[in-house]
């Protein structure tokens, strides 16, 4: 099988497009026909301009409103379908898609659209040429790819075959394993497109909000699972239809295709062993058993000042490193470095985005296979020079930039604070710890079109599940956040989309040019004990509006005393069906970065509901003294 690209899933003008598909590592193109009439070009022009990037032309399309009409509809339409079988032969194509008619004037029938299939295939045929027929979601007699296929079964020519798009078939709910029973020497190509689960009209919802597959709910590796068990082995091709995309960066969507096609042919090789499957023989996702550090680049008084505030927060400097300036702070399972140095990627993290946590460290079951794995998918690897008895530990580039590292414990990639680090003790009785354990989850802030693209990296290259969009209300706008979490909790990272700078999500990416984690929720086993002894400590925790909490107490019909406790230490509440969740909020820190302190009992969210008092509180905290409130 080759991979192929629609036209109109990317921005841009027609020759950036090619040259990000074809960086991306796609075969071949389908052209979207108003993306040829807006190119001053000649079809003759653009067919070298194809050639010449190392694409091939996979589809040209669409031609619409064929079957099924009456005279002189008819007659026109071949006459029509002719002056488009002498544009694909000078763009150097053989296969033209048609889609079902839609057209208010149109006849049904089966045997009548037949009919007509089979005299066009009589005219492609003196010209070697191809046509599929596919059955749209929204198709006035034929929106079901089984009607689709019978049509084409009666026309009865090698020149006509069918065309089979994943949208149309999930969206209507139609049978996948219907698909088995079709010859995949019929099928002319395989579109593929993935989209969240809205109720809302068909062509609404495909012409606004495809996206590739594994960015979205429908069930597409079911979907190409009974593509691949008919023996098809023609073009998968993307067609996305996206009001995101169109306005985004043509090379990162084109990347994410790229990634979203070879993940789902992982996925299906996996479910179906014995079908032959061409992609990279990868290792499989990668098991997370949890955060080894957070990694925070900082220059001298802003390190002061963080390493401060962590004392506070129960964390005690354990060791520093042989050879640079970065020290090594613990509490619990939580590690915590403090990089100073002034030069490498750090120092180049901390002077475009100030103080910021530029790198994590994800403790996986084999280091060196997950970063195989993120490479063949298409993640920048990322090194920089080792000194004496260092270890080059695998990573990639991450949101905004960043890193992730990999480290295991079978290759010694997890002994990385004995080989490199020396132990110290520093006198930090004034400052006890607090009864933090792990951390239970971070937060990356992006730009609300980056989301979709994060949301893959994750999700294809560590064994893990996302879970459903929600909206966080801020007082200056909407918030997307979405959760991506292996199934034991181990691993849990928010995604925060920012379609607005005047959100404080968006004002964190503004200030910090560009995206990256804006907190980090530590775990406690008793949040109250912890509060208590972060008082002791020196700690003031985020301000939490008084009338919060005479709200909770009658919404969740909590015991007065408790929810007193509650307002005394500014701890959160929620509930859902599997338990109870309490919150505690650091004020932020440099440009917008905060800590969280979490218990749960049960509870499997992330206080969604909470984090409109929670923003509404940081905003009265970073309001100058002296503005009217």
């Amino acid at each position: 099988m080759k991979t192929s690209i629609a036209t109109v899933s990317i921005s841009g003008e027609f020759e950036e497009k090619l040259s990000a598909i074809a960086r991306a590592g796609f075969d071949g193109i389908e052209i979207f026909e108003n993306d040829f009439l807006a190119f001053d070009r000649s079809p003759a022009e653009v067919g070298q301009m194809v050639r010449d990037h190392g694409l091939a032309v996979s589809l040209f399309q669409p031609f619409r409103d064929f079957e099924g009409m009456p005279e002189p509809f008819r007659s026109r339409n071949f006459d029509r379908a002719e002056r488009k079988f002498d544009l694909m032969t000078e763009l150097g194509t053989d296969l033209m898609l048609i889609c079902s008619n839609t057209s208010a004037v149109s006849l049904g029938g089966i045997d009548r659209a037949a009919a007509d299939f089979r005299e066009l295939g009589e005219r492609a045929a003196k010209r070697g040429l191809r046509v599929g027929y596919e059955a749209l979601a929204w198709g006035r007699h034929i929106n079901d790819h089984r009607d689709a296929w019978e049509i084409v079964r009666r026309a009865d020519h090698a020149n006509i075959g069918l065309i089979l798009d994943s949208f149309h078939t999930l969206a209507r709910k139609i049978e996948v394993n219907s698909i088995r029973s079709i010859p995949g020497d019929r099928i002319f190509i395989v579109q593929l497109a993935d989209a969240p689960l809205i109720e809302m009209d068909l062509l609404y919802w495909s012409r606004h909000f495809r996206n590739m597959p594994g960015e979205g709910d429908l069930a597409v590796t079911p979907f190409m699972q009974a593509i691949a068990a008919t023996g098809y082995d023609g073009y998968l091709s993307l067609e996305i239809f996206n009001d995101q995309f169109r306005g985004g960066s043509p090379e990162a969507i084109s990347r994410d295709g790229r990634r979203s096609l070879v993940y789902l042919m992982d996925q299906v090789r996996r479910v179906e062993p014995d079908m032959r499957i061409p992609v990279p023989d990868m290792p499989e996702r990668s098991e997370v058993s949890g955060i080894a550090f957070v990694e925070f680049a900082v220059g001298d008084d802003d390190g002061r000042e963080l390493e401060a505030l962590l004392q506070i927060l129960g964390f005690r400097t354990v060791a520093r490193h042989r050879a640079k300036a970065v020290t090594l702070m613990r509490q619990g399972d939580i590690n915590l470095v403090i990089n100073r140095e002034e030069k490498g990627f750090a120092n180049a993290s901390y002077l475009v985005h100030g103080a910021n946590a530029y790198a994590f460290g994800l403790m996986v079951d084999d280091a060196a296979a997950a970063h195989v794995r993120a490479l063949q998918l298409g993640s920048e690897d990322f090194r920089q020079v080792v000194g004496p008895g260092e270890m080059q530990v695998p990573a990639i580039r991450g949101v905004g930039g960043g890193i992730v590292y990999f480290l295991d414990q079978k290759s010694g990639l997890g002994q990385i604070w004995d080989a490199e680090f020396e132990p110290v003790s520093e006198a930090n009785e004034s400052h006890a710890t607090v009864g933090l354990t792990r951390i239970d989850h971070l937060a990356q802030t992006t730009r609300y079109d980056e989301m979709l693209t994060w949301l893959l990296f994750y999700t294809s290259e560590l064994s893990t599940r996302k879970t459903p969009m929600v909206d966080i209300i801020d007082p200056a706008g909407v918030v997307r956040s979405q959760v991506v979490e292996t199934e034991d909790g181990r691993l849990r990272i928010t995604l925060n989309g920012a379609e607005n700078r005047n959100t404080l999500a968006g004002r964190f990416i503004a200030e910090t040019f560009g995206s990256g984690i804006q907190h980090i929720a530590f775990e406690t086993d008793d949040i109250f004990a912890t509060a208590d002894a972060l008082a002791r400590n020196g700690f003031k925790p985020l301000t939490i509006s008084a009338n919060y909490y005479d709200d909770i107490e009658a919404r969740f019909g909590l015991d007065p005393t408790l929810v007193e406790r509650m307002k005394l230490a500014n701890i959160l509440y929620d509930r859902d069906d599997a338990g109870e969740y309490f919150q505690l909020y650091s004020p932020t820190y440099g440009e917008g970065f905060f800590f969280e302190i979490v218990q749960r009992r049960g509870y499997a969210g992330y206080g969604a509901p909470n984090a409109i008092f929670r923003i509404a509180a940081l905003k009265r905290h970073l309001r100058p003294q002296g503005m009217p409130r």
